[in-house]
């Protein structure tokens, strides 16, 4: 992936890694355009940052997505990069059956989204002389956090779909990597101020160094990422588990 000159579409990028990921390739000399469901948040944003485009998009709603691709492909002819950033993460218990909506909900938004962004995209972004989807995934998609079922399976799902499509995409013009971040202080799960996560702005510079490696490897892991996405492969899947089965929502 070019480092800088690319239009670049990023989804829920109104806050967090996506809006992170957004503003660090904004000031890098690309286009960007952030996609969320939030109009009053991307227009703060805009106006807070000149030069970025914004795009409201709800993941979750096929029809909103085609209809912002097909919007894209006359404002932005060129668009040549697509991130899959939305996603949301709710703690479940799945004993309880109120909570089989969350789990739906975490499907619909965490892998259909991306299927679905994905599909609409494909088509334009294939034009391209050079392209890139980057499809986030998580740290989760190799050892689960049991408290967070359903958002670890749609992350592992996530990484299965994007092997998949990097195959079926290797004879295009469209390079295809995933990013999977470890645990990073945001609000995904209420973990802003959580000293066992990684600050934002660290794990940004460490996506950006592995950026810059070229050829760009497939899978950009951070270094606090590696213990869960080796586990299997290092024999401490099992013990990695066990460590992240204690990990359990507050009781306030």
């Amino acid at each position: 992936m070019n480092g800088t000159g690319n239009t670049i579409l990023v989804t829920g990028a109104s806050s967090g890694i996506g809006l992170g990921l957004a503003l660090r390739l904004h000031n890098a000399g690309n286009k960007v355009i952030i996609a969320g469901r939030r109009k009053a948040l991307l227009d703060k944003i805009v106006s807070e940052h000149p030069g970025i485009d914004s795009v409201l998009l709800d993941v979750c709603d096929p029809k909103s997505i085609q209809r912002s691709s097909e919007a894209l492909a006359i404002s932005h002819p060129d668009l040549n990069v697509l991130i899959n950033n939305a996603g949301i993460m709710h703690w479940e218990d799945l004993t309880s059956p109120e909570n089989l909506g969350t789990a739906e909900d975490t499907v619909t938004t965490n892998l259909l989204g991306t299927i679905r962004m994905v599909y609409a995209f494909t088509p334009q972004l294939i034009k391209q002389p050079s392209a890139t989807i980057i499809n986030v995934s998580s740290a989760l998609a190799f050892v689960p956090l049991p408290a967070t079922p359903t958002y670890s399976a749609t992350k592992a799902a996530v990484h299965s779909f994007t092997q998949s499509l990097r195959v079926q995409l290797q004879a295009s013009s469209i390079e295809v990597l995933e990013l999977a971040p470890p645990g990073v202080r945001t609000t995904l799960l209420g973990q802003e101020n959580d000293e066992h996560a990684m600050p934002l702005d660290e794990f940004l510079n460490e996506v950006f160094e592995l950026l810059k490696i070229s050829p760009t490897p497939h899978e950009l892991i951070v270094e606090r990422a590696k213990p869960l996405r080796f586990a299997e492969a290092s024999g401490s899947h099992d013990e990695v588990l066990e460590m992240l089965a204690s990990y359990k929502p507050s009781a306030d």
